[in-house]
């Protein structure tokens, strides 16, 4: 297909999969939503480790308050809701082979259940070690055995255009 045909092509699949709002403002659909409400605060960000067994912060922690619900980031079933070293933890697989987890969270779930993006998965328990504030949770993030920095799931997505390869379209002129 050439470069002018697909032009067209774009704009119409564009259009049909970016709805506008009344206020003519595109709209953004969140595949994403933050585990707390309210504003984030990050009390110690993620420190990806050099090696898998080295040290490091496999994750965040996000200032809260003890008993404040804690949200499931996004559409997913509970792979594990319950003790892990004395803490309570409630861990997500979701789409992409991507697993949340969140700690310590006294779980209202449990392993096997659904649950979509922003809904209750437990409260939030005090006592978090190296927290600053009452209450931190721990907020995780892993693709297979790769831990990720969960606070990117939250920022919204780069968008690069690449050029198309082969000659340019001002070199192919109609004659």
């Amino acid at each position: 297909m050439r470069a002018r045909d697909l032009l067209p092509l774009l704009v119409v699949v564009a259009g049909v999969l970016s709805p506008v709002s009344a206020a003519a403002e595109p709209a953004v659909v969140a595949l994403w939503t933050a585990p707390l409400a309210g504003e984030l605060a990050v009390t110690r960000p993620f420190d990806p480790p050099p090696g898998p067994y080295a040290a490091g912060h496999r994750g965040v922690d996000l200032g809260g308050v003890p008993r404040s619900p804690v949200l499931a980031a996004g559409d997913g079933v509970v792979v594990f809701a319950g003790m892990v070293a004395g803490r309570p933890l409630v861990s997500i697989e979701h789409a992409g082979s991507l697993r949340t987890t969140y700690e310590p969270v006294d779980p209202s779930v449990s392993a096997g259940q659904q649950v979509a993006r922003g809904s209750p998965i437990g409260t939030l328990v005090g006592g978090h070690a190296g927290c600053p504030r009452d209450a931190c949770l721990h907020w995780g993030l892993r693709r297979g055995e790769t831990y990720l920095d969960p606070m990117a799931l939250l920022r919204p997505p780069r968008v690069r255009l690449l050029p198309m390869s082969g000659p340019s379209s001002s070199s192919r002129r109609r004659g």
